[in-house]
């Protein structure tokens, strides 16, 4: 029998992808608006039971995102309800999509790889208010809930890294830097779903293809190892 795990927002593009790409060994319960408000504490007491996994994708990205520099507190809300629901109802584990924008990597200090248990410095608002979720996250894996933050790069609908135009613009490469292909994405997932156990039950990881370039350290606990650049798209 699969195991049974819940996507929030699976109808955005990560979810879309990641539909795709585990269905065939897990029974995905979707969790969507209009028939799903995550906003709904009580809504996810219902839904949750019986699921090993929940991947937490929901967020609205129409006010609250790197480029905005306004928060969305729904957004809040539904991160402290998959929280909470989760470590009431007894799912094992939550894996929450946070964001390389957690620490700005426009600029990054040179010499070694971005960790992300360094002190981040967010490029945003959308940026803090990950680095708040992932905060919370190890404070209800002292609780007993296995908690994995993984700070995705750039995915994208059709697959492609971020275009550059001009190479000298340190933004556009930056961007390019932190795409996360399809394949890389869905095996990142499988991973974290399929570790036996999570040191301290916490983790946080980066979410990027090997990219030449790449500024961030994907090391990380559960084995994963990325294996496609944006060289070869």
């Amino acid at each position: 029998m699969k195991e049974k795990i819940v996507i929030t927002g699976s109808e955005g593009v990560i979810g879309t992808v990641l539909k795709k790409g585990l269905r065939d060994k897990y029974d995905i319960t979707p969790l969507d608006l209009p028939k799903t408000d995550v906003c709904d504490y009580n809504t996810l007491l219902q839904a949750l039971p019986g699921h090993f996994a929940v991947i937490h994708l929901a967020w609205d990205t129409k006010t609250d995102n790197f480029r905005s520099e306004r928060l969305n507190p729904d957004n809040m809300l539904m991160f402290e309800n998959v929280y909470r629901a989760s470590l009431k109802t007894g799912v094992k584990r939550v894996i929450m999509a946070s964001s390389v924008h957690a620490d700005s990597f426009y600029k990054p200090p040179t010499g070694a790889l971005m960790s992300p248990f360094d002190l981040p410095h967010s490029d945003s608002p959308y940026g803090s208010h990950k680095v708040f979720m992932e905060r919370l996250g190890e404070w209800y894996a002292k609780k007993g809930l296995e908690v994995i933050c993984i700070r995705f790069g750039g995915v994208g609908p059709e697959n492609k890294p971020a275009e550059v135009t001009d190479p000298s613009d340190i933004a556009q490469v930056a961007e390019r830097n932190v795409w996360l292909s399809h394949r890389d994405c869905i095996s990142l997932i499988q991973k974290c779903l399929e570790v036996e156990t999570i040191p301290d039950n916490f983790a946080i990881i980066y979410g990027i293809s090997n990219n030449p370039g790449r500024l961030h350290d994907t090391s990380n606990p559960m084995g994963w190892t990325p294996q496609e650049t944006y060289e070869e798209i």
